[in-house]
């Protein structure tokens, strides 16, 4: 399945949520998650003051039953491991049942690097990378 219109328009929308954050997140990155069913927006957030809570928890707890069936648009690689033990991104999104993840950049930290991507796929939900990953790179470059 290749990227849409939509998918760029609330990618966008994900990125503007991390853009936000930037400088304000601690040691983690910033970055931003909007859930999508039958075309409307249930919720969005960006990773908090901080680091924590990053922002797909932030957006599925918001979205609740709501994120059943539905798109997660998130700016980085969902995390596959969280440092303080908490249940990762990926493991969240698999919990929710989301039926489709798509982020725009990959992310090389030990806790991610393609495991989130692959524990998604092994769930069965789709997963799609590199959606507008250009505009998202500012987002994550050396500062």
């Amino acid at each position: 399945m290749s990227a849409t219109d939509d998918d760029a328009r609330h990618m966008r929308r994900a990125i503007a949520l991390a853009r936000r954050r930037l400088g304000r997140t601690a040691e983690n990155p910033a970055v931003g998650c909007v859930i999508v069913k039958n075309g409307e927006v249930v919720a969005e957030a960006a990773t908090a003051e901080g680091g924590r809570p990053h922002a797909e928890e932030q957006a599925l707890a918001a979205a609740g039953e709501r994120a059943r069936g539905a798109v997660a648009y998130v700016t980085l690689e969902p995390c596959a491991e969280r440092s303080n033990g908490a249940a990762s991104c990926s493991a969240r999104l698999v919990a929710a049942g989301v039926r489709r993840v798509v982020y725009a950049c990959d992310h090389a930290h030990h806790l991610s690097a393609g495991g989130g991507p692959a524990r998604l796929r092994e769930a069965g939900i789709l997963v799609e990378s590199g959606v507008l990953a250009d505009e998202a790179a500012e987002l994550y470059r050396e500062r």
